[in-house]
């Protein structure tokens, strides 16, 4: 197939994203990749980019990456996010059509974590090139909004909700991360176009590259019982959580809580550290993605925590994917979909959100574990992740999907 992909976020950003156009090229695809310039998550600008300008890049076989110019996101503030947000539209309903321009495409895919409006130049792109135009749905609008405080006024809440109508309705198939999104997809689109493909994960080969990790952090993970948290710290997160969690357990001797990552409340995470001296609580930073499978294979057990809400209860964090593929016992906080994820493989211990006893007691039991016991959790997650998760097959699966609902659609 020829398959376009709109994102805003895009190699060298570390996102699913980057492994399934690998996969589909790896496949024998032809992919051209639509995106603006790197900031994530830092709102900065990448070095080697600049933020004007159009640029075109080859990114491995097959793939060809067009880079609108676009506004970082900026270190904090509202502004800020709405007019990295609202750059990615105009520049792309810009630039992007000359990028195309005669050529021919079998489906547009969108992968379309926050914000929702990246896909209004992929609207566009459906109409110009006459393409089947497919949305990858990671994130729920205007439900999320809500969730994160982000937009607490409602007027503005249902104004985005008929935003999120309108985007839905052009699109001719809703590929939805959870089971659980149907639902509330269904809520702002034709049930009919929505299809379950969840999240993948690309495994880092073990011993592919040397460890850049300091000697300090692996004589954490080397001589403790390390449970290794990654990703952004962020509200979402409910990394309040950890921290008042890691509090409660100062009495576990060897009980090392380290957190892989950093966003918006990784400053309030380092000042509640030294303020309540919580030497069990270690911040390691932020560290490229193809390091995770270092600090994932010598953790005695991962973490994952989500905000109670609604929404987050829909959602499979991206993290559960590549937790199951490291086979190590997973401990987590979180409602609905994750939770049951988790459960159905067999994979751990769950608690529910912001619930810091009942995450305190799953640790310590977890702590309190025989390593065999313990190795049964991670192989039991494993085994289900290359039934649900692998990425090469799952590359393989959009494909019959996309090739499934574009003769559906050809045949009505």
């Amino acid at each position: 197939m020829n398959i376009l992909v709109v994102s805003q976020y895009f190699w060298p950003e570390s996102f699913i994203i980057n492994d399934l156009v690998n996969n589909l090229a790896a496949q024998g695809h032809v992919v051209k990749v639509l995106t603006g310039k790197p900031n994530y998550p830092e709102g900065a600008i990448f070095d080697g980019y600049n933020a004007a300008g159009y640029l075109e890049q080859s990114y491995g076989t097959n793939v060809t990456i067009c880079r609108a110019p676009l506004r970082p996101r900026g270190i904090s503030g509202a502004k800020n996010l709405i007019l990295n947000y609202l750059s990615f539209v105009i520049n792309g309903l810009r630039h992007y059509p000359k990028a195309v321009k005669g050529q021919h495409f079998d489906a547009i895919l969108v992968f379309a974590p926050s914000p929702i409006t990246s896909v209004i130049p992929a609207i566009y792109l459906k109409w110009k090139l006459k393409a089947h135009l497919a949305i990858w749905v990671q994130d729920l609008w205007p439900q999320s909004l809500s969730a994160t405080g982000f937009v607490k006024n409602k007027l503005v809440l249902r104004l985005v909700g008929y935003l999120v109508k309108w985007i839905y309705s052009a699109a001719d198939t809703l590929l939805v991360q959870s089971r659980a999104f149907r639902e509330p997809v269904s809520r702002y689109a034709d049930p009919s176009k929505i299809v379950y493909y969840p999240n993948s994960y690309q495994e880092v080969p073990s011993g592919s590259n040397p460890t850049r990790i300091p000697a300090e952090l692996l004589a954490e993970l080397n001589n403790n019982f390390c449970l290794v948290f990654a990703g952004n710290l962020g509200t979402a997160q409910s990394v309040e959580t950890i921290v008042e969690v890691a509090d409660k357990l100062k009495h576990l001797a060897g009980l090392r809580i380290m957190l892989v990552g950093s966003g918006s409340m990784s400053d309030w995470v380092k000042a509640q550290k030294q303020s309540r001296k919580l030497d069990n609580l270690v911040l390691a930073g932020r560290f490229p993605a193809d390091e995770m499978h270092h600090f994932f294979s010598q953790a005695a057990g991962l973490l994952v925590t989500l905000k109670q809400d609604e929404a987050f209860s829909y959602t499979i964090p991206s993290k559960v994917q590549a937790y199951l593929a490291a086979g190590r016992p997973i401990v987590a906080a979180l409602d609905g979909e994750g939770a049951r994820i988790i459960e159905e493989a067999a994979a751990g211990l769950t608690s529910p959100a912001q619930d810091v006893d009942e995450l305190a007691s799953r640790i310590e039991q977890l702590f309190r574990m025989s390593a065999d016991e313990r190795e049964s959790l991670g192989h039991s997650g494993r085994a289900y992740y290359l039934e649900h998760f692998e990425m090469a097959r799952q590359s393989e699966r959009l494909v019959e999907i996309l090739r499934i609902r574009i003769n559906e659609l050809k045949g009505n």
